[in-house]
């Protein structure tokens, strides 16, 4: 599909847009009886979110015609994608329409095999937070990780998921004594929450990786702060015998 044919329902997401905004809109581009429709979605982002596809919406938009592109407003700003955008466009695998409000400028923008650097990312919840880099981290030893759904704040909920502990097992890492302590590493630690809620790759000579909540990712000492705050250090089954040089 030319970009001048997905340009077709620019007007419908600007529309969508304005109702909106301040907040993103968000929407699939469908092809349907062989012309392209907008349908919007609601968004469910909260704070550190940008912008989060209704899931119902979205299945809703499936099961009316074949998805071609997703589509969604960046108000007062210009409509080129973020980075988390561009990592967005990845995962999904389709083009992505970007509208500018109050404006109506527009930026169409296709897959290409972007992959964000590890440090100096922003924060983005659910697209760059601290669980995105140790995946994107032991991605790059070989070591596929799953991505799982998350909300911001599901650390706090009394019901809901266990994100880190729930899983860790599954993934392939076992808990190891602290004092054994290694690089590639994982470090699950509680900054005042009610469940582990956050967690650092360690790299080796007291320095850490990680991303923390309104903060760019970045490398760092393995300071007190940090210390005091671990639960449990992880090791992926890959390393349980000695350490392959760090690729970072």
């Amino acid at each position: 599909m030319k970009d001048e044919t997905l340009a077709r329902v620019v007007p419908y997401v600007i529309i969508h847009a304005n109702a909106e905004a301040p907040r993103e809109c968000c929407g699939a581009v469908i092809l349907k009886d062989d012309d392209l429709v907008y349908v919007a979605c609601r968004n469910l982002a909260v704070e550190h979110e940008h912008f989060i596809i209704a899931g119902y919406d979205y299945a809703r938009a499936a099961d009316s015609g074949r998805v071609m592109a997703i589509a969604h407003s960046h108000p007062y700003i210009a409509p080129e994608p973020s980075l988390a955008d561009r990592i967005g466009i990845e995962r999904t695998g389709l083009p992505w329409l970007i509208v500018n409000v109050p404006v109506g400028s527009y930026s169409i923008t296709r897959p290409s095999g972007f992959k964000a650097p590890l440090i100096e990312r922003p924060f983005v919840h659910g697209v760059h937070d601290c669980y995105a880099i140790v995946r994107d981290y032991y991605a790059l030893q070989g070591i596929e990780l799953r991505d799982y759904p998350r909300a911001f704040g599901w650390w706090e909920d009394p019901l809901g998921p266990d994100l880190y502990r729930d899983n860790f097992e599954k993934e392939g890492f076992v808990e190891v004594p602290r004092e054994k302590l290694r690089q590639h590493d994982l470090i699950l630690m509680n900054i005042r929450a009610r469940r582990d809620n956050h967690m650092a790759v360690y790299l080796g000579h007291g320095v850490i990786l990680h991303h923390l909540i309104g903060q760019a990712s970045r490398r760092e000492a393995y300071q007190e702060f940090y210390q005091r705050r671990t639960t449990a250090v992880l090791r992926h089954k890959a390393f349980l015998t000695e350490p392959k040089p760090c690729s970072l």
